[in-house]
């Protein structure tokens, strides 16, 4: 046999669900910094990935070079590009690159 409580049974399941609603609510507005941090730090993580993979390309790089400085022909050759330099009775010619002294176009 059920006995009818009548309206404080109703209102004592609203109440109930009220506070289950409501510790719900809490924890969501407690953690919803905690998530946010976690997204930021997740993206900052990406980044440093980003520039130190860029970096050690750079590395890399710099590395291939030196070693390919330690060739006595290689230091020869950027020696007779850059620095205009000749071995005895080499003569050097320079040219100039074209100038465009075009008018320029209407449009």
């Amino acid at each position: 046999m059920r006995v009818d409580l009548g309206i404080w049974d109703k209102l004592t399941r609203v109440i109930i669900a009220l506070l289950i609603i409501a510790a719900l609510g809490g924890i969501v507005l407690w953690y919803t910094p905690v998530i946010k941090q976690n997204e930021r730090l997740r993206k900052e993580k990406l980044d440093l990935d980003k520039k130190i993979e860029k970096e050690l390309e750079t590395a890399r790089r710099l590395d291939a070079t030196a070693k390919s400085l330690q060739d006595p022909r290689t230091v020869e050759r950027l020696a007779r590009e850059r620095l205009s330099y000749a071995k005895p009775g080499e003569v050097i010619i320079h040219f100039e690159p074209a100038s465009t002294n075009l008018p320029a176009r209407p449009r």
